[in-house]
């Protein structure tokens, strides 16, 4: 790892060497300069993480030379060394935006104690910084794997109400991908540097989500022996998923239908209300229209949710990205457990397009993972699949009967389409069949998505 590298300047020799000379003893990298013009033009030079300035210098003063630091890289931290007589002024130069100050003489111990907090504090807003991009890369729109129609037509949702305000609805079953494109609207709108906070709705007791929800004041209940700023105003000017709201009680329902109109929360216990810029995407695998003709979930509420509706296929309706699924999961493993694999044989390939993933993304990457993990080789065959999944490529060993052709012709098909990247009319061309005679078979074997 890099050693820091600290800037000092001071138009006192002995002060420049006693400074550089401490700093170097903890294995710090060191330049100096006597003047804030020539400080100014090595700092622009870049690689510098602290800078440590004498206060009064000739020509440009160290306040100059602190406004030019912060101009061009306003997370480098600066330590101002001062006289006794102007300690105000250092004062002054922390206002606006100095890390700390340093009185002369210079103490090593104190000067050595100061360079470390403010090099861990500019560590900090590096990984911070770090963790941001990161998570803009991670939920980026390039990285939710996706080719056919249906995840198409998400996509083009995802852009178009990430610029909104609207409150997003996300339907569809387990595993699907729900929380990944709310993390994606949120990423790509106007929030992104504000926090997102998942709340399931399914895993916390009703006893407990309205303190969860909105917080609670001292001495609200028993147990509250001190105030508890609730999830939604944690998420002021962010966003907030409510994942499973279908679970959500009715009592509840009522309270954060008055928040959604009002944009406001009174904390349990309190006396004041609080107003909130949040946006909700919330997400159910429910049926909520049945659920409102059933009466165990609000119609009101429904449609202030409800705005812009973005359903998620299931895996069994989106075959063509179960390769582009499996390689990007497979590329993932890889780089974690530091394996090598290649790919997958192709019986692999056949038997997860021929299974129809009721547990849909979650479960496919669960099943690419114990694969990764159990693989000898280069490449992921069949008995590193599960049980349930590898069982599909059997069929050939049972007695030939009239479901053994069926299953022949299936496989055949999963086999041409999967050596074409699921290119239709190349596969045809394959099996010598028309395009359309194909697409009728890819629909009564459930190939096609609904």
């Amino acid at each position: 790892m890099q050693n820091p590298n600290i800037l000092v300047v001071d138009d006192e020799r002995n002060i420049l060497r006693v400074v550089a000379t401490t700093l170097k003893t903890e294995q710090y990298d060191v330049a100096t300069a006597q003047s804030a013009e020539e400080a100014a033009e090595k700092f622009s030079q870049g690689g510098f993480d602290l800078v440590i300035t004498d206060l009064k210098l000739p020509g440009m003063s160290g306040l100059d030379l602190l406004e030019q630091v912060r101009a061009e890289r306003p997370d480098v931290p600066v330590l101002m060394i001062t006289a006794f007589g102007t300690i105000e002024t250092a004062v002054d130069a922390m206002k606006r935006g100095a890390f700390n100050y340093l009185t002369k003489p210079v103490n090593p111990d104190e000067l050595l104690t100061v360079v470390r907090e403010a090099l861990e504090k500019y560590a900090l807003k590096r990984e911070n910084r770090s963790l941001r991009t990161e998570l803009k890369q991670t939920y980026a729109f390039g990285n939710i794997i996706g080719k056919c129609a249906a995840m198409n037509d998400v996509f083009d949702t995802v852009r178009m109400v990430s610029r909104t305000q609207s409150s997003i609805l996300l339907i569809g079953e387990s595993g699907t991908g729900k929380e990944l494109i709310a993390r994606a609207i949120h990423y790509g709108s106007e929030r992104a540097e504000r926090p997102f906070i998942t709340i399931d709705c399914a895993t916390i007791p009703s006893e407990l989500m309205e303190s969860e929800l909105f917080g609670h004041e001292k001495g609200a209940f028993t147990g509250a022996q001190e105030r508890k700023t609730g999830l939604l105003e944690q998420a002021n000017l962010g966003t907030v998923f409510l994942d499973e709201i279908g679970e959500l009680d009715l009592q509840l329902q009522k309270k954060l239908l008055r928040f959604l109109q009002e944009r406001e929360i009174l904390r349990v216990g309190g006396g004041s209300r609080i107003k909130l810029n949040v946006r909700i995407v919330a997400a159910t695998n429910k049926d909520l229209e049945q659920e409102v003709r059933e009466k165990r979930f609000r119609e009101d509420l429904y449609y202030r949710l409800n705005v812009v509706t973005i359903k998620l296929p299931p895996l069994r309706e989106r075959k063509d990205d179960i390769p582009l699924l499996a390689g990007h999961f497979l590329e993932k493993v890889n780089r974690i457990e530091g394996k090598l694999i290649t790919g997958f044989e192709e019986g692999a390939m056949e038997a997860m397009l021929a299974y129809d993933w009721p547990g849909n993304v979650r479960e496919l990457e669960n099943a690419v993972e114990r694969a990764a993990i159990l693989c000898p080789g280069l490449t992921i065959g069949v008995k590193q699949l599960p049980t349930k999944i590898a069982a599909l490529t059997r069929g050939e060993r049972e007695p030939f009967d009239e479901m053994n052709l069926l299953d022949t012709e299936k496989r055949l098909i999963i086999r041409a389409l999967t050596n074409t990247s699921w290119n239709q009319s190349r596969a045809a061309e394959v099996l010598g069949i028309t395009r359309k005679q194909l697409r009728t078979k890819m629909k009564n074997f459930g190939l096609l998505p609904q």
